[in-house]
């Protein structure tokens, strides 16, 4: 399906990548500055997640606490750490005033269930190392937009629903198609104000 993709779209380039391993992504943004022949890298948006349903506190152990935290919020963390030069680059060479995805931005993807004041009407699936992982996620997301938004870089979490995918599995609201358009949507018009917030697939604020 991706070399199809691949073979439609010539300004599509796959890149190998494991955000669970930190050599990988090193190599990832060396191939992709490559690509970039000196210029900036304008979006990053870090979709990787691990989700274990059955997750509850009786049975989630250390190991799949630690494995979930690893993908789930060290690899956002890390994929920002070795794009940040190319971010900066994008940044610093934009005409753009303000803050926003055509100028430089980091996208996390997050969800509703990291949000501690949801949790009450959200518990009715505990997954607990998917929460507490995503929790720390939007952390990371407001420290980074702290950081980087003094270097011109927009960070942003964003919520895409509950959807028919893998993860969600086919009982969701949201097709796949749905939560996408939603997403680009939404993309299209962040700007400094949206700067370290948690938002859905509609634009909408969560809060944290």
């Amino acid at each position: 399906e991706l070399r199809d993709l691949t073979s439609k779209h010539p300004n599509l380039f796959l890149v190998k990548l494991d955000v669970a391993n930190p050599s990988s992504i090193t190599d990832a943004a060396k191939i992709v500055e490559g690509k970039l022949n000196g210029r900036g890298l304008n979006l990053l948006i870090n979709n990787a997640g691990i989700y274990n349903p059955t997750a509850s506190l009786e049975t989630v152990d250390a190991d799949e606490m630690i494995r979930t935290y690893k993908t789930d919020t060290v690899g956002p963390l890390l994929m920002a750490q070795a794009f940040l030069p190319l971010l900066k680059k994008a940044a610093q060479e934009s005409a753009e005033k303000g803050l926003s995805c055509n100028k430089a931005a980091i996208i996390n993807i997050s969800t509703i269930l990291g949000s501690i004041e949801k949790t009450p009407a959200t518990f009715f699936k505990p997954v607990i190392s998917y929460r507490c992982s995503k929790a720390a996620l939007n952390m990371l997301t407001k420290c980074q937009a702290l950081t980087y938004g003094k270097a011109g870089i927009l960070c942003v979490a964003l919520h895409p629903g509950w959807v028919k995918t893998d993860m969600g599995s086919q009982e969701a609201d949201l097709t796949v198609d749905t939560s996408v358009r939603g997403l680009l949507s939404v993309l299209s018009i962040l700007s400094e104000k949206h700067n370290g917030t948690l938002l859905n697939w509609e634009g909408k604020a969560i809060p944290w």
